[in-house]
């Protein structure tokens, strides 16, 4: 097992120092004078000079690039033009409110995307089958920004329920959690019932059923345990994309997370905080990956020695 955990673990710096190169390149790709923009519109050509000397941009591209990596090394993400200083700290102190966003989601999706499916699978072609599928389409076809305003028109305007916007307590993460989440739960139910079906076909689970095993303990006992790697990597997936997927949500609700940083740093063109932001993402989703193949592990320990 710590051989399979060191493997993994080697292999994230290098992915981390291809994603570095990747962003270092496109944004300095972006049309646009950084110093000009972190000058301000009333900068005069000497003030912006003088910065691009500062920030060091009038160096040669490789050489900006050596001083990037020092600067990540030491945590240094650069100059920030929204923050006027290194925005790493700002960063870091949004993380809590996105990282319970997320924990709250993945709740849910997992507390009812996975009964909804085995139970779709359970009554394969029957009433609940039926109804689940169906709304497994419903919230498919439902952008959760879209949701997230019909949530807020109708449990904060209309019923005047929940708080619709801000993070003001237990009841402010209602709303985000169920628009982020509809989706993720339609996507693991479906996965569930797909998988839990075949299974639930195959020669061990008819063998079980024909020396008397009951039906639900098969499903429990054993089609549960061979389906969950499958359903584990859909899970994985969805919680990777959450710390996409939660920007558009997290700006809906106003709330204070690194998702909404990231758009506000877009919109200033602020590159050095949107690199920040967008740097943090991929290293939890590699972390995220990581955590789904020890869940492998854990489920099937042959595949610490594949």
């Amino acid at each position: 097992m710590l051989r399979f955990l060191a493997i993994r673990l080697a292999l994230i710096p290098p992915v981390a120092l291809g994603v570095i190169t990747i962003l270092f390149v496109i944004f300095k790709s972006v049309p646009g004078d950084q110093a000009a923009i972190i000058a301000g519109a009333t900068a005069t050509q000497a003030e912006i000079e003088q910065i691009r000397t500062q920030l060091g941009l009038d160096k040669p591209l490789v050489e900006q690039y050596a001083r990037h990596l020092a600067g990540l090394a030491t945590g240094d993400l650069g100059y920030s033009s929204t923050f006027r200083a290194n925005p790493l700290p700002r960063i870091l102190e949004r993380v809590p409110a996105t990282l319970l966003l997320m924990a709250s989601s993945i709740l849910v999706m997992v507390l009812i995307g996975l009964p909804a499916g085995v139970a779709a699978a359970a009554w394969q072609n029957r009433w609940p089958d039926l109804a689940i599928s169906s709304a497994v389409v419903a919230l498919l076809a439902a952008p959760n920004f879209w949701l997230g305003m019909m949530l807020i028109a109708l449990l904060s305007v209309h019923l005047g329920w929940l708080p619709s916007f801000g993070f003001t307590g237990a009841l402010s993460l209602i709303m985000p959690t169920m628009a982020l989440s509809a989706r993720l739960i339609a996507l693991v139910a479906r996965m569930t019932r797909g998988v839990v079906i075949e299974e639930m076909r195959k020669d061990y689970v008819r063998t079980a059923l024909a020396k008397g095993l009951d039906r639900r303990a098969a499903l429990s006992r054993h089609v549960l345990r061979n389906a969950m790697i499958p359903i584990v990597t859909v899970i994985g997936l969805q919680a990777g994309f959450l710390l996409g997927g939660s920007v558009v949500v997290e700006r809906l609700f106003a709330w204070p997370g690194v998702g909404d940083l990231l758009l506000t740093g877009v919109s200033v063109r602020d590159y050095n905080l949107v690199q920040g932001v967008t740097l943090l993402f991929v290293v939890g989703f590699l972390l995220i990956n990581l955590a789904v193949e020890i869940l492998y592990v854990v489920i099937n320990p042959r595949l610490c020695h594949g």
